[in-house]
């Protein structure tokens, strides 16, 4: 039976805004307060898309969330009618109506951890959706994100849909930014590589000293039972505390996998030797052949890596069995990063190509092609049960453009999140959203 890796992306919803709420994130904090184009990002990211699907992959989208969070800031104390609770959250508290606001679930890579049934003890795909306790502006969308997630992968027969864990420190969880998985081929059993930032229990474990680690040990263990995975197919590692300072917030930010291919910085992780041997070890046992591409600290800094995003990129397999390596505008930019990657793909190695895009309203709030897309391996069963609306086509494509021009802004600053209408225009347009994907009622609006 064949199978595929379907590509997810968020579309990046009508409240886009440069809020600088990551601490931790460079890019996020470095563009804080500027204006932003929601439409723009938007049109960019379905630019994305579609020219994913031209090259042949399977492409999807994920909804974004509805914003301002209304109840988010009843919760805070805020009363009123829905328009008097926005004013009075940009009077008492700004930071929180910013962070209610934050269109931030375009970061798909963030909604969840996707293990296909060749892994699984049950033989169905499983979702876990992510807690994103780190951070106040995401940790309010999981209940969102699994509603939209069941509505795209409804079929029980294929999916299996778990609640985000308990939104706690202890088992802070940040989806698939931090879980890669390696195979020989999608359909056929892989290694799935969880890579943390922190124990929340064993001391022995250095933490970083700067920023946050937000994606803990236990957290990837427990989604290891939930999703059924047997220890033979799993890798734990440690991301290095000394990146985690310098602005790698996820694994995304510092190495990307796919199929065989692991494309890695040198300081990605703690104790490398170990983790490249038990890797290769265990994709060794269903057949597969580890191919590590490391790129040396001395061709590429993590300074230069942060900055341009470099392995926050796409790695698609080409039908010739080499790599595809979608990257930013960020990456031709940079001189040492354009300087490797020309090197790179002039080698004959497993990377053969790299696609640069433009995705500039995402990266400067520090999200890069890696960061807008959810990876689900899917044999030809499993698509056929995938919601048909959600899967990208020239029409769909050409639907989501004119909604978005008819919906978005095309300018946003911080004074205009307090814009009472602003909430009204996001529903409106969620409205006829899951209309055109066929999503059914999933917002708190609808649901009310």
């Amino acid at each position: 039976m064949r199978a595929f890796e379907m590509n997810v992306d968020g579309l990046v919803g009508p409240t886009h805004n440069y809020g600088g709420l990551s601490y931790g994130n460079v890019a996020s904090q470095r563009n804080c307060h500027e204006a932003s184009s929601p439409r723009e990002a938007a049109r960019q990211g379905l630019a994305k898309m579609k020219a994913l699907m031209d090259m042949g992959y399977q492409q999807a989208v994920l909804a974004p969330q509805e914003r301002p969070d209304v109840a988010a800031l009843r919760r805070l104390g805020f009363t009123g009618n829905d328009a008097e609770v926005i004013q009075r959250a940009a009077r008492e508290a700004m930071p929180l109506l910013v962070a209610s606001c934050s269109a931030s679930s375009m970061w798909t890579a963030n909604a969840c951890t996707v293990s296909p049934s060749a892994d699984t003890a049950d033989g169905r795909v499983h979702f876990t959706a992510a807690n994103l306790n780190c951070k106040f502006h995401r940790s309010i969308e999981h209940p969102t994100t699994s509603r939209v997630l069941q509505a795209m992968f409804a079929d029980p027969q294929h999916f299996a849909h778990h609640p985000a864990l308990p939104a706690v420190a202890q088992f802070g969880d940040e989806g698939a930014a931090n879980h890669t998985r390696l195979c020989k081929g999608y359909g056929e059993p892989g290694v799935e590589f969880f890579v943390f930032g922190r124990s929340a229990f064993d001391s022995r474990f250095p933490a970083p000293a700067r920023y946050p680690a937000r994606q803990t040990l236990e957290a990837s263990q427990a989604i290891v039972r939930l999703h059924g995975l047997s220890e033979a197919g799993v890798v734990y590692a440690q991301q290095s505390p000394a990146v985690i300072d310098q602005g790698v917030f996820h694994n995304d930010v510092i190495a990307v996998g796919n199929g065989e291919v692991l494309f890695y910085h040198q300081d990605a992780f703690l104790d490398t030797e170990r983790v490249l041997a038990e890797l290769a070890d265990k994709l060794a046992r269903v057949g597969g052949r580890l191919q590590a591409v490391c790129v040396p600290r001395e061709a590429v800094s993590v300074e230069d890596a942060v900055r341009s995003y470099l392995f926050n990129s796409q790695l698609l397999s080409r039908s010739d069995g080499r790599m595809r390596l979608i990257v930013p505008e960020e990456c031709r930019n940079n001189a040492a990063v354009w300087r490797y990657l020309e090197g790179l793909t002039a080698s004959a190695g497993a990377i053969a190509e790299v696609q640069v895009f433009d995705l500039k309203q995402s990266m400067q709030n520090g999200g890069g092609p890696a960061c807008l897309r959810l990876r689900v391996a899917l044999n030809e069963v499993e698509l056929a049960a995938v919601n048909p609306g959600v899967i990208m086509t020239p029409a769909l494509y050409d639907s989501l453009n004119l909604w978005v021009d008819k919906h978005y802004r095309d300018r946003l600053s911080e004074h205009d999140l307090s814009d009472p209408h602003l909430l009204t225009e996001c529903r409106t347009a969620l409205d006829e959203l899951t209309q055109i994907l066929k999503l059914g009622a999933v917002y708190p609006f609808q649901l009310a």
